[in-house]
């Protein structure tokens, strides 16, 4: 499956750091029935993720919400103690999930895996961002390049205000 607006999201298991320990999500279960805005990064802690594009959603967090967004989630190839000391790092609190795709599945089902294994960081995520409602992609942008230049959190506010998935 190559990520596109109209489909479902695969339903495959994430994790993430609970009060006791580690915890699956499934996510068709994290979307059901709600608006969900989603957006996957290369990895936690590296540059650009950790500079521009976490940061931009921590900040942006409130707005998202004002825009009718009832979750913020964060998917990345880490695994679920990284992705929580991450979040933490960054101040994202209890305003962003920090999801840890350890094996890949949910980043080889939406066709966004890139091997990054020639600069010793393996199989990894694209940069992208989407909304969801309901399990279903609204809205999709995949980063042509290097930076966050069509998937932060301003272009998905942007895209909200924009378009009729600023409705509900």
């Amino acid at each position: 499956m190559k990520i596109a607006i109209g489909q479902r999201i695969p339903d495959v298991t994430l994790f993430r750091l609970g009060g006791s320990g580690i915890e699956t999500v499934r996510t068709g279960e994290l979307c059901a029935g709600r608006r969900v805005a989603l957006f996957g990064v290369p990895g936690a802690f590296t540059p650009t993720c950790s500079n521009e594009h976490l940061p931009g959603y921590v900040a942006r967090a409130a707005e998202l919400h004002g825009s009718g967004v009832d979750l913020i989630a964060c998917v990345a190839v880490n695994d679920p103690y990284v992705m929580a000391a991450w979040g933490e790092a960054q101040g994202a609190g209890d305003r962003i999930e920090m999801l840890a795709d350890a094996a890949a599945e949910l980043t080889r089902a939406l066709g966004l895996e890139r091997d990054l294994s020639s600069i010793g960081l393996g199989l990894r995520c694209r940069r992208f961002a989407a909304l969801l409602e309901d399990g279903v992609f609204r809205h999709v942008a995949v980063e042509p390049g290097p930076g966050v230049t069509v998937c932060g959190a301003t272009n998905l506010l942007y895209a909200i205000s924009a378009s009729a998935i600023g409705e509900r």
